[in-house]
């Protein structure tokens, strides 16, 4: 920790060693500096939307949106293979349980 004030004394030394217009000079690129990068906060604040991702807004409030990413036409795994859809696929042997067979007796149960 001994060394950060160290580097500003040093800076501060060649601070002093610069004449008034390279001050002036350094002040102004360094202006221009900032407001160009409040122009960039600002655009990037309004191209970011706010949801439950992002904010602590509750994801109940979010709206449904379409996904950012455009789907490729030319991607070589969707030509090669269609997508499939949900559920049961076609072709598929499903297997079910098997069945209880003949009722052999039946019980009448009330509450006592």
């Amino acid at each position: 920790m001994s060394e950060k004030p160290e580097l500003a004394a040093l800076k501060m030394e060649v601070v002093e060693q610069l004449s008034r217009e390279e001050l002036i000079k350094i002040v102004l690129t360094q202006q221009k500096l900032i407001e160009k990068l409040q122009q960039e906060l600002e655009r990037l604040k309004e191209k970011q939307p706010s949801n439950s991702k992002t904010s602590s807004k509750p994801p109940s409030s979010d709206l449904i949106q379409k996904s950012e990413k455009a789907p490729s036409e030319n991607s070589s795994s969707s030509e090669s293979e269609p997508k499939r859809k949900p559920g049961g696929q076609r072709g598929h042997i499903g297997k079910t349980r098997k069945g209880f067979g003949r009722v052999d007796r039946y019980q009448i149960s009330s509450p006592d």
